[in-house]
């Protein structure tokens, strides 16, 4: 949806009906000629509206038809969004839905002077209840009775028109309008007849009663923008134009049918009226109509002709009406221009649609979409209150306050209450004889659309005895409202979205962005200050414990924070609202408290240094120095008191703090390190083990120190570019600094390294390694004297720390670590003697605890690969690497050396590259870049190993062998024959990668593999051996059949048994297994119901279902060859099993447990029925003594069972049969349809030879697809064929 804005001004209206009000004041009225009845005592307005509506009473200022202020008493409830409101009608009492984020938009006013007058007329003069409504300047009410009382914008009544004697001829007013200047009123009546009224005189112009035909109600009179011509519609549908002329002093209408009803019903129209809005339209004079039956909407224009110009499918129920509104809206077209056009509102039922209409020269018209509003709800009514916002009612009679871009539901209002007037006797036409279509009788059931009126951004609504006025409060009235129900938090974030323009329904906000901000500011901030106020003096806890005084202060203060942050206007949050908050001590303290996660979330960088000093002293006070220090180094130094703030910070050692300081506000970044060192060393010099505070100051400075050679800022942000060379020299000096200021004569020589060495050897080290990578470093490192030179800080290193005494060997051995890495990153930049390096190696290769395993190899290996080892004994290195495990180490070497079999060997040592092993054996057996000497060095290693290689991964293990080595798989497995386990997991690997598509040797397929990974099976994995049979078929029967025996495996026998040919001996044995699980349920069952066991009865008959199961599933495999005798003594000796089974077990199972025995009982019975006759089993269960012992009673259940799924197969039968007629119908009948349609060439020559083909004398051949050949062409590129003697032919293209 475009960006829509009104060209109404708010100040233009106020202007217009004031200077209306100040004419209608000289007015009188004559009794006798607009007929309004004597009364008995003298009635005045002011009699009139001292009298009691019982029905609706809200609070009311009764200056005027549109009071600027006045508001319904009706109860609210906000609602968040996404909360489903209470919409329930309550009787007597208002109640309007709105939601929190909007507030209250919509301002609901009784006119209680007219609503008055209305019901006063129904009780003194027979005028009967209100039954339509017209507004412009003035309000006119139709009543049932056939007068109109019209009234002036002050509510007063200045007309009666008409009398109920006309009433009683015309019958009820349905249908009213006033024109553009409100000079005339046109009224249309339930009997058919239709007048014109004269407003400024009160006297009827015309009475026209042969406009349309009789008999039939006129539901809609409209004027146009030309003032001689108005548009009505029946009861019958039909439509007309209305022309009014004036002849001689004759006043006259023609009437022409503009859509007659007998094609369908035309239940609304709208004519296109500009004058209200924009003058000198284009389309003004066209006369643009839209009109909308039950199916269709369709707009026509008038002039120069009749012609329909628009139309539209409209779907809905039966029930609902269609739904018309024009409104002339500005759209933006893109950011520089925008357009004046009317957009037409249209829908029905849920659904609303936007169309803008587009004037293009030459009288052309042109309907562009613009939106589509889905609703949950169905329509009654609907109509524009400005260009942004769409009011629409439901049938649950709520109104629905829309914003029409956002599609977003703004706010609900309940008008039950309100007891809304429908004209559904009219859509009847009740008065004529009900002479309408059932169509248009339904649909009009609940017909509104002369209860709803507006104009000039005001909603009118009447009800049956009052008439209400909805309208949109201006900006500040929201507010308002919601600061005189205190809600003070929701008037400051509705203030907030008209701030930021994301507000919805806003009025009376005029100006640019900019100015508007600014008004809105000044708002806020007189809100704020009030809020203060309230919450100081009138809101605040009395009496009670603190901490109640300490929340109540806790909601206000961060609300107040948060809004001087959103205006940035902190000097209002430092000023006058913490001089407020200061009068109280707790507010002031809850106020500084605020300020914390404001500051370290970065959005509070400033604050004055008054209000940072109380800060300071209350944290100070209440012992949380350390929240001061995280909050110092997220502020602006300016707003700091410099020695108020170091004096704290040295006094409970907020490090972080001092270090900040320092750097930011003055730019020194040596001086805080200096004397953090300072501290450091004193507690190094004790000799008593560091506290945790001493430690955590070691850290700190550490990090400090990587983060300026780093150039980052500590503890958050960076170095100012100019600062950065500077800072990283100034620190590597005082790092390196031969001895410190003010050094007394003991002190020993670098001082600082050593000091920071003695606390955390690894982790200084660490820092030194990541300043090292700094492109300082990389300049010339041959000046001894350059401060940043990796050559002279090693050299300082090892004069501190080897040729001196005071460190421990682990401390050194972190230093030879370090080294070996730096020598090994930075080859021939980094120099040390023959003899240290030795020492450096040794001490890699001698296990530390300090000193980890992989971070000696990593530098050990990185010393390798750098080539700082060339010079170094390769037979002595890997003498040193084997002693200290070093297999990455003895990897490099042994590559150098080609011993690619102790490579394999190093894999297996590590658990973490124990899976690459296979990768690398199959790239030695498969590159050319290895010797035929090698690879079998590399095979007979990996063949020493199989074991550990089986344990890693048998499947890789088997592919290896079968795949990179070749070796027959009988030859392997023979030599694991003492070890049965392993073979097992070899050969499982074996099928298995066969199971995965791997490639597959000869020798795997032969039977003996096969039957002896069975035979493991047996001994090992007895629950295998059923799956492995079902899926091989590398085995021989009788050998698979012996081995299955001899370990008693009934499942796998008896399947093995099935597989050649003896079913009734595979059946024999499960039969044998099923009666033994059943014993197995007897044992466990017969204990007594004092120790019955549950779970071992409900494993016990799991374990007889599934052995069931597999019984049925032979006897349905393979009875369906046998012949009857041999089916029924299968399938009788299982039921037999089954039934006798029964008798037993319900006497020792419990009910839960024997009805689980019965569905299996069923189950049998069942799944024979498929295979033996009906008769036969029912014939066996009748006459069996194992059966007929027992009571009927007993068999019921089976026998109605089996006749069940008799039915449902003879159902199932005659449904299958069904569907395959008709899709064998449908499937001829598109046959023949094909057949019989005519194919149509794409184009009039051969798509081969390009000749066109009427010309010639060859066959030409016409394809279902549209290409077409000459029959020689498709027989030369080789697309016929001869089939049975008959040629066939295929679409060359398509192919």
């Amino acid at each position: 949806m475009m960006e829509v804005g009104t060209t109404t001004e708010t100040a233009h209206e106020e202007d217009e009906d004031i200077a209306l009000s100040q004419a209608l004041d000289d007015l009188t009225i004559d009794d006798a000629e607009f007929d309004i009845p004597e009364l008995d005592t003298t009635a005045t307005l002011e009699s009139i509206l001292t009298q009691d509506d019982n029905g609706f009473d809200p609070e009311l200022d009764m200056d005027g038809l549109y009071p600027p202020g006045s508001d319904s008493s009706s109860d609210t409830h906000s609602i968040a969004d996404g909360e489903t409101p209470d919409r329930t009608p309550t009787r007597g009492k208002k109640k309007s839905v709105q939601y929190a984020i909007h507030g209250s938009i919509l301002r609901h006013v009784t006119l209680k002077s007219v609503s008055s007058q209305v019901v006063s007329a129904a009780d003194r003069v027979d005028a009967g209840k209100p039954s339509a409504l017209a507004v412009g300047m003035f309000v006119a009410v139709g009543t049932s009775h056939g007068l109109i009382l019209v009234f002036d914008p002050k509510q007063t009544l200045i007309w009666c028109l008409g009398s109920t004697a006309v009433g009683a001829q015309y019958g009820a007013v349905s249908a009213l309008c006033i024109n553009s200047d409100n000079t005339r009123l046109l009224a249309g009546f339930a009997k058919g007849q239709m007048t014109m009224w004269d407003l400024s005189t009160g006297k009827l112009l015309r009475t026209m009663t042969e406009a349309h035909p009789p008999g039939s109600a006129v539901l809609h009179i409209q004027f146009t923008d030309d003032p001689t011509i108005a548009i009505c519609s029946d009861s019958g549908g039909s439509v007309f134009e209305l022309n009014f002329k004036r002849v001689m002093g004759i006043r006259s209408c023609e009437s022409r049918c503009l859509f007659s009803g007998s094609r369908g019903e035309v239940c609304t129209l709208a004519p296109l009226r500009t004058n209200f809005l924009v003058k000198d339209h284009p389309l003004k004079d066209m006369m643009v109509l839209a009109m909308a039956t039950l199916s269709k909407v369709f707009i026509v224009h008038l002039k120069p002709r009749l012609s329909v110009i628009f139309t539209k499918q409209l779907k809905g129920p039966a029930t609902t009406l269609p739904l018309l509104a024009w409104q002339i809206v500005i759209i933006q077209v893109t950011n520089a221009s925008r357009v004046i056009d009317p957009v037409l509102a249209f829908g029905r039922h849920d659904t609303i649609y936007f169309y803008q209409v587009v004037y293009q020269e030459g009288t052309k018209v042109k309907f562009a979409p613009l939106q589509i509003v889905k609703l949950s709800y169905s329509l009654l009514n609907m109509q524009w209150m400005n260009a942004h916002s769409l009011v629409t009612v439901d049938t649950s009679e709520n109104l629905h306050l829309l914003h029409i871009r956002t599609e977003e539901e703004l706010e609900v209002m309940d008008l039950m209450d309100i007891e809304m007037v429908y004209g559904n006797s009219f859509f009847k036409s009740i008065a004529t004889g009900s002479n309408v279509s059932e169509a248009m009788a339904l649909a009009g059931e609940r017909a509104c659309y002369q209860s709803f009126e507006t104009h000039k951004g005001q909603l009118l609504v009447l009800g049956t005895k009052s008439v209400h006025v909805m309208t949109i409060r201006p900006w500040k009235d929201r507010i308002q409202l919601l600061v005189r129900d205190g809600n003070f938090k929701g008037a400051l974030q509705l203030a907030n979205s008209f701030s930021s323009g994301k507000a919805r329904a806003v009025l009376g906000l005029h100006g640019s962005p900019v100015q508007k901000k600014i008004v809105v500011t000044e708002q806020i901030l007189n809100l704020l200050h009030k809020y203060v106020d309230v919450s100081m003096n009138q809101t605040c806890p009395r009496s009670g414990a603190v901490y109640l005084l300490e929340e109540h202060f806790q909601e206000v203060i961060p609300v107040c924070v948060d809004q001087c942050l959103l205006l940035n206007r902190l000097d209002i949050l430092f000023g006058t609202l913490y001089d407020k908050f200061s009068n109280d001590m707790i507010a002031r303290g809850v106020f500084l408290e605020c300020l914390e996660p404001y500051i370290l979330n970065d959005k509070l960088t400033s604050i004055p240094p008054h209000v940072m000093k109380d800060f300071v002293e209350h944290y100070r006070d209440k012992e949380m120095v350390p929240n001061v220090e995280a909050c110092i180094v997220h502020m602006d130094i300016a707003s700091l008191d410099i020695h108020q703030v170091v004096s704290l910070c040295w006094a409970y050692g907020l490090y972080d703090a001092i270090i900040y300081v320092y750097n930011k506000g003055m730019n020194d970044f040596i001086t805080p390190l200096e004397e953090l060192l300072q501290l450091l060393k004193a507690a190094l010099s004790t000799g008593n083990p560091l506290s945790d505070h001493q430690i955590r100051l070691g850290n700190k400075i550490l990090v400090y120190i990587s983060c300026c050679l780093a150039g980052r800022a500590y503890p958050l942000g960076d170095i100012p570019d100019h600062l950065v060379s500077d800072v990283k020299e100034g620190i590597w000096r005082t790092l390196t600094a031969l001895h410190t200021k003010d050094a007394n004569t003991d002190e020993q020589a670098y001082p600082t390294l050593r000091l920071l060495l003695k606390y955390d050897t690894r982790e200084f080290l660490n820092v030194l390694s990541l300043a090292f990578a700094e492109p300082e470093f990389d300049h010339d490192n041959s000046d001894p004297n350059r401060v940043q030179s990796r050559q002279r800080v090693v050299d300082v290193l090892l004069q501190v720390m080897v040729e001196s005494i005071g460190f421990t060997p682990a401390q050194v051995g972190f230093l030879f670590t370090f080294l070996a890495r730096q020598m090994a990153k930075y080859e021939n930049s980094i120099l040390v003697n023959r003899l240290l390096f030795d020492q450096v190696l040794e001490f890699l290769c001698t296990p530390s605890e300090e000193c980890g395993h992989e971070e000696r190899e990593q530098a050990f290996l990185e010393l390798l690969n750098s080539g700082g080892l060339v010079s170094a004994d390769d037979d002595k290195l890997l003498k040193l690497a084997e002693k200290a495990k070093f297999n990455r180490v003895c990897e490099v070497l042994y590559q150098r050396r080609r011993e690619f079999d102790k490579i394999l060997l190093c894999y297996l040592r590590e658990t973490a590259r124990k899976p690459l092993v296979f990768n690398f054996i199959h790239n030695v057996m498969m590159g050319s870049y290895y010797s035929e000497t090698e690879k079998e060095a590399v095979q007979k290693e990996a063949l020493n190993q199989l074991e550990e290689l089986v344990a890693i991964d048998a499947r890789e293990t088997a592919q290896l062998v079968i795949q990179d080595f070749a070796l027959p798989l009988v030859d392997i497995v023979c030599q694991m024959e003492s070890k049965p386990k392993l073979q097992l997991e070899f050969l499982q690997g074996v099928f298995e990668g066969r199971d995965r598509g791997a490639p597959t040797a000869k020798s795997h397929s032969e039977p003996a593999i096969h039957e002896l990974y069975l035979k493991l099976l047996c001994q090992f994995r007895k629950e295998a051996v059923q799956n492995f049979i079902m899926t091989s078929e590398g085995y021989r029967l009788e050998e698979a059949l012996q081995i299955v025996r001899k370990f008693r495996l009934s499942d796998a026998t008896a399947y093995l048994l099935e597989k050649a040919g003896d079913i009734h001996g595979a059946f024999g044995i499960l039969q044998e297994s099923l009666q033994a699980r059943i014993k197995a349920v007897m044992e466990v069952a017969e204990v007594g119901m004092e120790n019955y066991n549950t779970t071992d009865a409900s494993l016990a008959l799991a374990s007889v279902q599934a052995t069931m199961m597999v019984i049925v599933q032979l006897c349905q495999r393979n009875t369906g060859s046998m012949d009857e005798k041999q089916r029924e003594t299968l399938w009788f000796s299982l039921l037999d099993t089954v039934m006798t089974s029964q008798k037993r077990l319900k006497l020792v199972l419990t009910n839960a447990h024997f009805e689980v025995f019965k569905d299996m009982s069923r189950h049998v019975l069942n799944s024979m029925m498929g295979y033996i006759a009906l008769p036969s089993i029912l014939q066996k269960i009748m006459q069996d003594p194992a059966y007929n012992v027992g009571k009927f009673g007993e068999m019921k259940e089976l026998l109605l069972g089996m006749l069940d799924t008799y039915t449902y197969e003879k159902t199932l039968l005659k449904t299958t049969n069904s569907l395959l007629s008709q899709d064998l119908y449908w499937s001829l009948n598109a046959l023949v349809s094909s057949s019989n349609k005519a194919l149509s060439p794409r184009e009039d020559v051969c798509l081969l030879c390009s000749k066109r083909y009427i010309s010639s004398t060859d066959p030409v051949i016409i394809f279902s697809c549209g290409h077409t050949y000459h029959t020689s062409c498709l027989q030369l590129a080789g697309s016929s064929a001869m089939i049975d003697s008959h040629p066939y032919w295929t679409c060359h293209q398509c192919i």
